[in-house]
């Protein structure tokens, strides 16, 4: 992948092997951002588990105190007075057999994808189009429910998913370069926190691997591990 003349001007400017702390890389990001447009800031963690077991597959919701910056397009699939519940709390598309069969016809311009119980049968048929993409709602993430105005006002206000990948990194963004160091901190903060508190207890060894932070057209910024909270415990071996 060739990178452009910024990139490398930024590249030249980071310690690749350093690690500092939360705080500072933030600081960091935030000035090699050199984008014309308000770039869009993401945390990566390689967490310490195997994702080809079951139970160490790491997943989850989580709403951002500082929120994302975004405001996630979201599709609802429902029925009856659920369908109506989800307009009213600002679904952006809901539907049932309608939205299942446009999705499959190759519909895909939404972030967030909820539904109701009764009609998973049915989306559960696009699992090929859903899956790879990240959008098959799940029960463990809350877009499985029969409250779908709540799910959708916590989606809209800050809520993001996370999941492990095939390597076990966890990937998300926790705001925008125009966000205060403070408030991209809280996000960081709130996500560590969150990884840790659903540790699987089958992982051994270290667990928070590697944290990084950078914007969309900037390059990675390592942040030392032991920096990012207080409970020693989960850094060490188990």
């Amino acid at each position: 992948m060739k990178h452009g003349k910024n990139y490398k001007n930024s590249l030249a400017q980071v310690n690749r092997e350093e690690l500092i702390t939360v705080n500072e890389a933030l600081d960091k990001v935030k000035a090699l951002a050199t984008a014309k447009f308000d770039e869009t800031v993401e945390l990566a963690v390689r967490l310490g588990v195997d994702p080809r077991k079951a139970e160490q597959i790491v997943r989850g919701t989580i709403s951002l105190p500082s929120g994302t910056g975004k405001t996630n397009r979201i599709a609802v699939f429902a029925s009856g007075e659920n369908a109506q519940a989800a307009r009213d709390a600002g679904a952006d598309f809901v539907g049932a057999e309608d939205l299942v069969a446009k999705v499959a016809g190759g519909f895909l311009d939404f972030d967030i994808a909820i539904a109701t119980p009764d009609l998973m049968g049915q989306v559960g048929g696009l699992g090929r189009v859903l899956g790879p993409r990240g959008l098959m709602p799940n029960p463990k993430t809350g877009t499985v429910t029969m409250d779908v105005a709540k799910a959708v006002a916590e989606f809209k206000g800050g809520r993001v998913e996370y999941r492990t990948d095939k390597i076990g990194n966890v990937q998300l963004r926790v705001g925008k370069v125009s966000f205060s160091r403070e408030d991209l901190a809280k996000n960081v903060h709130a996500v560590i926190d969150e990884l840790v508190r659903v540790k699987p207890a089958s992982a051994k060894g270290r667990y928070l691997l590697s944290v990084t932070v950078s914007s969309t057209m900037g390059v990675g910024v390592k942040i030392d591990p032991t920096h990012t909270r207080d409970l020693d415990e989960v850094l060490t071996s188990a």
